[in-house]
C-alpha cells in the first residue's frame, strides 16, 4: 500500500489469525502465544504507519508473527565454533569449560544437593565452604568469599571497608574493565571517596603515602590485565604498597582481575600477576574474575586475610550478590585442575589452547585444509597471531596458524565480497562458526579450533560456498 495507509488498513488479529502460513503455526506453538505474536506484529505495524511507513503486505505481516515465535520458542544462545584465535573471547562466553566442569555441573544440577546443609553437623551450612578450603590452599588466603562477577567485588570491599571515606589508587590504574564499566564509576557507586595520585603512565611510593590522611580508608591497586602502558613508566608493586599501606594502619585491596591462581611452568604467563604471588606479597584482599585464566564459570573471588573477607562475606549486600550451586559446582571443578601442572593442561581448555606447539597448529591447520579439499574447496594455510582475549595478558600475541578459502581468479574486490558473504553465511547457522574477517580476507584461525570441530567447520564452509557465493 502507498505512503498514506492507516491503521484501519491493517487485518484484523482473527484474520491474521486465518492466514495459512500463520494458522499452521498453532499445532507448534498454540493458539494463545500465537495470538500474542500477532497482536504484536499488529501494533508495531501500526505504529510504523503512524509514523509514516506504509502498511505491509500480508505476507510481511506473517513473517514478522514468524519472527516473534522463533524469538519467544527458539533458542538465541547457541554454541559457536570459535576460529578467530582470541582464546579467552569476551563475546563468546569467555572462557570455555571443560569436560569435569559440565559432568560437575550434571552431577548437582538434576536434584537436590547440599548446597547450605552441613551434612556432618545435620544442619545448615554455608555454600562458599564447597570451594573454600580448595581456595584458600591454591592462594595461601585466610579466607574466601564468592560473588557473582569481579564488579561485585570491587563493589562489595569498597562498600563494607571504605563507605564514606577515601580509597587511594593511581591514576595509571582507573581502568574501564569492559562494557563501558569504569573503576572511577563503580568507586562512585559504592560509597567511597576515590582519590588519584600519581601520573598516567607514572606513579611512585611517595605519591600513596602523600595522599594518606585522616580519612583514609585504603589504598587500591588494579592489575592493568586489559591493556599494557610501555616506554617511560613506574608503578609500585603490591608488595611495597602493603608495607606502606600496614604502616598506616590501612589494608591494600588488590583487584588482579584476570584470576589466575598461580603460574604453571612451561606456559607464557611470566609477566601476569598471580593471586598466590599477591597473596604472600602482602595484599589484605585480591579480587578477581573466574571466567578468565581461571577457566570457570563467571564469578569473582575475594580472597585474603580473615577479618575483611569475613566482614564482606557478612555484609547485607552479599545476599544480593552470592552465587547459586551450578557455579558453585562449575568452580570446584575448575579450581581442581590447579592442583597439578598435567591436570590443568590437560582439564583446561584455556591453557589447553595456550600449550599448543607449532606442530600441533600445522597438524590442526593440515587437517581443515585437507578436510576442505576433499569437499572441494581451494584453501591455504597462512601465518596468523592470536591473543589470550578477555582482559587478559594484552602484551601477549601467540604466532599461530590459519586457513584460508582461497576462490581462484578473482579480482581483490570480488574476492573481498566473497569473503564477506561467506563470513555472514557461517554466522547464520544453528551452530555459527566465527571466524576472522582481515583485509578483504576470511580466515579461521587454529589455535582455537578443537580438533573434534575440525570436521563440522569444513563441512560449513562447503555448505556455505554455494554457486552464487563463489566469484
Amino acid at each position: 500500500m502507498g505512503s498514506k495507509s492507516e491503521p484501519r488498513d491493517l487485518p484484523s488479529v482473527n484474520e491474521l489469525l486465518g492466514d495459512p502460513a500463520v494458522a499452521a503455526l498453532i499445532d507448534a506453538h498454540g493458539r494463545d502465544v500465537v495470538k500474542h505474536a500477532v497482536r504484536s506484529a499488529i501494533d508495531d505495524a501500526r505504529a510504523a504507519i503512524l509514523d509514516g511507513a506504509g502498511a505491509p503486505e500480508p505476507t510481511a505481516l506473517a513473517s514478522s508473527v514468524i519472527a516473534r515465535l522463533e524469538a519467544l520458542s527458539g533458542n538465541s544462545l547457541k554454541p559457536v565454533v570459535n576460529a578467530t584465535g582470541v582464546v579467552i573471547h569476551t563475546n563468546l562466553g569467555r572462557s570455555p569449560l571443560g569436560r569435569s566442569v559440565i559432568d560437575e555441573v550434571s552431577r548437582v544440577a538434576l536434584g537436590y544437593s547440599n548446597l547450605e546443609f552441613d551434612l556432618a553437623a545435620a544442619r545448615r551450612g554455608q555454600r562458599s565452604a564447597h570451594v573454600a578450603e580448595l581456595l584458600r590452599y591454591l592462594t595461601g588466603a585466610e579466607e574466601i568469599a564468592v560473588v557473582n562477577n569481579n564488579a561485585a567485588g570491587i563493589i562489595l570491599a569498597l562498600r563494607t571497608l571504605a563507605f564514606g571515606r577515601e580509597v587511594i589508587v593511581s591514576r595509571g590504574e582507573l581502568i574501564e574493565i569492559g562494557g563501558s564499566f569504569r573503576i572511577p564509576e563503580i568507586m562512585a557507586a559504592s560509597g567511597a571517596t576515590m582519590v588519584e595520585v600519581g601520573a598516567t603512565n607514572r606513579t611512585r611510593l611517595a605519591d600513596y603515602e602523600a595522599a594518606i590522611g585522616e580519612n583514609s580508608a585504603l589504598l587500591f591497586k588494579a592489575h592493568k590485565s586489559n591493556y599494557a602502558i610501555t616506554g617511560f613508566t613506574e608503578e609500585v608493586p603490591a608488595k611495597k604498597l602493603a608495607k606502606l599501606a600496614h604502616s598506616h594502619g590501612l589494608p591494600l585491596v588488590f583487584d588482579l582481575g584476570s584470576g589466575l591462581l598461580r603460574r604453571p611452568a612451561g606456559l607464557p604467563l611470566e609477566d601476569e600477576p598471580d593471586v598466590a604471588g599477591a597473596i604472600a606479597d602482602g595484599a589484605d584482599v585480591v579480587l578477581f574474575s573466574c571466567d578468565k585464566l581461571l577457566g570457570g564459570p563467571q564469578a569473582g573471588i575475594i580472597a585474603g586475610r580473615r577479618d575483611p573477607v569475613a566482614e564482606m562475606a557478612g555484609a547485607p549486600l552479599m545476599r544480593a550478590l552470592r552465587v547459586g550451586k551450578l557455579t558453585l559446582a562449575a568452580l570446584s571443578a575448575a579450581c581442581k585442575a590447579y592442583l597439578t601442572d598435567e591436570r590443568l593442561r590437560t582439564s583446561n581448555p584455556t591453557f589447553a589452547m595456550l600449550s599448543r606447539n607449532r606442530e600441533e597448529l600445522q597438524r590442526l591447520a593440515s587437517l581443515l585444509r585437507d578436510g576442505l579439499a576433499r569437499l572441494g574447496v581451494a584453501a591455504e594455510i597462512a601465518p596468523s597471531r592470536g591473543q589470550c582475549g578477555g582482559g587478559s595478558l594484552p602484551g601477549l600475541e601467540i604466532e599461530t596458524l590459519a586457513v584460508e578459502v582461497t576462490p581462484s581468479g578473482a579480482s581483490a574486490g570480488a574476492r573481498s565480497s566473497f569473503a564477506e558473504t561467506l563470513f555472514a553465511r557461517l554466522l547464520d547457522r544453528d551452530r555459527p562458526v566465527l571466524g576472522v574477517l582481515r583485509e578483504g580476507r576470511l580466515f579461521f584461525d587454529v589455535l582455537t579450533l578443537a580438533e573434534e570441530d575440525v570436521a563440522y567447520v569444513a563441512e560449513a564452509i562447503a555448505e556455505a560456498q554455494a554457486p552464487e557465493v563463489t566469484p
